[in-house]
């Protein structure tokens, strides 16, 4: 913006000295560049920032299905699955835990960072060592689940219809890292933002020789505020069209997994409490 505002007063003292021509104000090429590229710039930023807002959303929604499906499982594994001695209870709350590790592999995998320290609270030591040395996190967790589901089934512990409904959750909860990874390996093509990048600096450098004729010592002013404009758009759009990254404007994952855990600790904490706290009323006898 500076170097625009900077480029029209430029523009304003060469035509004050008279260097800058006369017949370019009556000149009738530059105004119908200029008309030409406000159009195709107004076309091309609208596009840009629609694309960047629809994958911004589609990654919020997707991480809200997210904590959905979460507290889905983990109530459905501490409801549905049985309980015969300590270790299940042990057992239970493990895999509870291990639910809320999908969502935190899945934010690291999203950013592309390695899984860390945020997982080994939530997972065995051996499943920690495990899960920094495979290449896919989030799957590699999703496949613990899967065989404790399977393992209480094979204990009686579940029924066939209680495990194709964890199961079904379960599958979910992948299918949506999928539609996560879809967005993340999809970036907006290179060659766009370089053609943006071109028609903008040629806009700018046209425009102050339109006006200047009119505005005068006023084309500075008026050539910054219209660069803030269009560069302000362009932006917005190369801000949010990544929405996994760490940036004050991508999503809130660190917020987001944070209430995932919460969540799903108090469940852990206050569910063995919860018979003694519901007084269910009794029907009178007639």
């Amino acid at each position: 913006m500076l170097a625009c505002g900077g480029y029209g007063f430029l523009i304003s003292i060469l035509n004050y000295y008279g260097i800058v021509p006369s017949s370019l104000s009556e000149n009738k090429v530059i105004p119908s560049v200029v008309l030409c590229l406000n159009v195709v710039l107004s076309l091309l930023l609208i596009f840009r920032t629609n694309t960047a807002h629809d994958r911004f959303w589609e990654g919020r929604k997707l991480w809200g299905a997210m904590v959905n499906v979460v507290r889905n499982l983990a109530r459905g594994i501490w409801i549905i699955v049985e309980e015969k001695d300590h270790k299940d209870r042990t057992d239970k709350e493990a895999a509870m835990r291990l639910v809320v590790a999908f969502a935190v592999a899945m934010k690291l995998h999203l950013r592309r960072d390695p899984m860390n320290e945020e997982l080994e609270p939530l997972m065995s030591p051996q499943q920690y060592q495990q899960v920094l040395a495979v290449n896919h996190g989030p799957l590699e967790v999703a496949f613990w689940l899967g065989d404790y589901l399977q393992h209480q089934y094979d204990r009686e512990q579940l029924n066939v219809f209680q495990l194709t409904a964890l199961h079904e959750m379960l599958d979910e909860m992948v299918d949506i890292l999928g539609g996560c990874e879809r967005i993340l390996k999809t970036p907006v093509p290179l060659v766009y933002t370089i053609t943006l990048s071109i028609l903008l600096s040629v806009y700018f450098a046209l425009l102050p020789l339109q006006v200047v004729g009119g505005l005068t010592w006023w084309t500075g002013p008026i050539l910054a505020f219209v660069s803030l404009l269009f560069l302000a758009i362009n932006e917005v759009g190369a801000e949010i069209e990544e929405p996994f990254g760490h940036d004050p404007n991508d999503l809130p994952l660190d917020f987001i997994c944070k209430t995932i855990n919460r969540n799903i600790e108090d469940l852990i904490q206050q569910a063995p409490h919860s018979r003694r706290i519901v007084d269910w009323p009794t029907r009178k006898a007639a």
